[in-house]
């Protein structure tokens, strides 16, 4: 088991031909993608899948997203693509869109969870296109954590989830957007998102004005999922996380700080993910024990979506008995974030 450090400006093409070797060989294998690292295995190999559910203790019921290598290989896993896919796939692809269309009859029942649609992404990263191009056929692949953790954004996330369970962690440093991609569904007559993440509502409402957005979200259940990412409990840090929201966001500001320090004087160890503009107003919860973990600012979203999961994670690596956090804008990434911490959240205290 190793991990494998790769330059993304000129990939070391003999690590890419050992890493497609194992794909090939029904092995599995981590990589790197704009949105998160992503645990690999040939789409087509169904011991190989069946392999990727169990190292990530994953239910059956989730299924997986298919990656593909250029808009043509489309047509290996789906059938009657209509239009508006291809009209997506020209303005979004590669990138961090998945769509839900109808599967051809030889993928593997696992791999879309025993339904009828599979769910396909062209990825915008140039180890993950590589690695789908040398082993030569798509790769399915979920994120490469333990199921329903925090997606992993770092090599050493995928190293502390699945160490010693899989051969090769591809690692080209840190993942670009740092949350997942935007699920939407082709398959019925109205286009639906199931999972918002890198590509914004607002960017496919250009092409899609009247695209509706699910609002509700599956328990761990029996029941098969059509996408991936529709259980509820998911991305949780080991320690609870709680989430603080209302429609003041100074109130809900206030709200953090006083419940923050009522732990701390309970002699809690309490973790804060704070964005840059709440920092000097924590400072003397810092000073006495509260760890601080510094998203980025509140208008660059974009940047606290990448920092999310690896917050996350830093504050697990210290043993927090909680964490806590408030609610962000809602805008473009923003809503992906919203989604994230609603479902990691243990609770959710309205303000």
């Amino acid at each position: 088991h190793k991990i494998v450090p790769i330059d993304l400006d000129t990939p070391d093409r003999t690590i890419i031909n050992e890493a497609a070797a194992l794909i090939q060989d029904g092995q599995l294998v981590a990589f790197p993608t704009e949105t998160v690292y992503g645990l690999g295995a040939d789409t087509f190999n169904q011991s190989a899948i069946q392999a990727i559910f169990s190292v990530k203790h994953r239910p059956s019921t989730d299924p997986l997203i298919v990656h593909i290598g250029s808009i043509q290989e489309l047509s290996i896993v789906a059938i009657k693509i209509p239009e508006i896919a291809l009209t997506l796939a020209h303005q979004f692809w590669p990138g961090p869109l998945t769509l839900i269309l109808e599967k051809q009859s030889n993928i593997p029942h696992a791999v879309t969870a025993g339904g009828p649609s599979v769910a396909v992404r062209y990825p915008d990263h140039r180890i993950a296109q590589l690695l789908i191009a040398t082993s030569g056929c798509p790769i399915a692949a979920p994120s490469a954590n333990r199921f329903s953790r925090p997606s992993p954004t770092l090599a050493n996330h995928v190293f502390a989830d699945l160490n010693g369970k899989i051969p090769m962690i591809l690692d080209g440093g840190p993942t670009n957007i740092g949350l997942e991609s935007t699920v939407l569904d082709l398959t019925h007559s109205c286009p639906c998102i199931l999972r918002p993440g890198g590509i914004s509502m607002e960017q496919i409402q250009s092409v899609i004005p009247d695209v509706q957005i699910r609002k509700q979200f599956f328990d761990v259940s029996h029941e098969s999922q059509h996408s991936p990412g529709q259980l509820f409990k998911h991305y949780s840090p080991k320690a609870p996380l709680c989430l603080f929201t209302g429609h003041s966001i100074d109130d809900v500001t206030m709200a953090m700080y006083v419940h923050m320090e009522k732990l701390l004087n309970m002699n809690q160890s309490v973790g804060a993910m704070l964005v840059e503009e709440d920092l000097e107003l924590f400072k003397p919860l810092a000073k006495d024990g509260g760890l601080i973990q510094n998203l980025g600012s509140v208008n660059k979203l974009d940047i606290v979506a990448k920092n999310l999961f690896a917050c996350m994670r830093r504050l697990d690596s210290a043993n927090v008995d909680c964490i806590l956090i408030h609610m962000l804008p809602k805008n473009e990434i923003g809503l992906a974030i919203q989604d994230r911490l609603f479902r990691a959240a243990e609770k959710v205290i309205q303000v």
